[in-house]
């Protein structure tokens, strides 16, 4: 029997996943928690083959500063010498999403709205250690490796994304400590890397593929 252990903050989310995977003999759903420090309390105490992780959580009672499913993940990982294999389930499907689970440990990265054969399969398949990528993500993990020209630099990302808000190329300078030069030529990088010719093009192609 595979142990699962719900981890979203939408209520009516864990009764979907759970209607479906209740359905399957060799699962049990042993527990539900609606935030990341919950989700890592309860791997800690045992008893969990799989863990269902979303990656965003809503802001908890106290107003703190929410922990990501990412950083449970890796909070987890280390934290225990036997710990549950992570199954990401989330709407979220950017590269910075997808590679910042799966960098923290996940086993797996599925979207809400996969087929419930494909969550179900994707729960044995993590229980087994083995990978298991809704088919939406494995195709974008697949076109970021053959295609490496278009990943950014983190600093790219920063300069972009200050683009994306409306900001000068002044503005970026002043924001990020660099000169007007530093941030033009990271520009002409930027429009080379996304085979765009503007500023407009170079936020939109982002935002396409994922990047913002």
């Amino acid at each position: 029997m595979i142990r699962v252990l719900l981890a979203d903050d939408h209520e009516i989310v864990r009764m979907g996943l759970r209607a479906v995977l209740e359905e399957a003999e060799d699962i049990e759903v042993v527990g539900e928690v609606a935030t990341a420090e919950a989700a890592i309390s309860a791997a800690q105490a045992g008893g969990i083959d799989v863990l269902l992780m979303d990656l965003r959580f809503g802001p908890g009672v106290e107003g703190t500063r929410v922990t990501t499913g990412a950083e449970a993940t890796a909070r987890i990982k280390a934290s225990m010498t036997n710990p549950p294999k992570v199954l990401v389930v989330t709407n979220y499907d950017t590269d910075a999403d997808i590679l910042g689970a799966i960098e923290a440990g996940a086993v797996g990265y599925m979207l809400k709205d996969a087929p419930p054969v494909e969550l179900l399969a994707a729960v044995r398949s993590a229980a087994e250690g083995d990978s298991a990528l809704s088919p939406v993500v494995a195709d974008r993990l697949m076109t970021r490796v053959r295609t490496p020209r278009t990943s950014l630099t983190p600093r790219e990302l920063e300069v972009l994304t200050l683009v994306a808000a409306g900001s000068s190329n002044r503005e970026i300078g002043h924001e990020l400590m660099l000169s007007e030069a530093t941030v033009k030529s990271h520009l002409v990088h930027i429009y080379d890397k996304l085979g765009v010719r503007s500023r407009t093009s170079a936020v939109a192609a982002a935002r396409e593929q994922g990047v913002l």
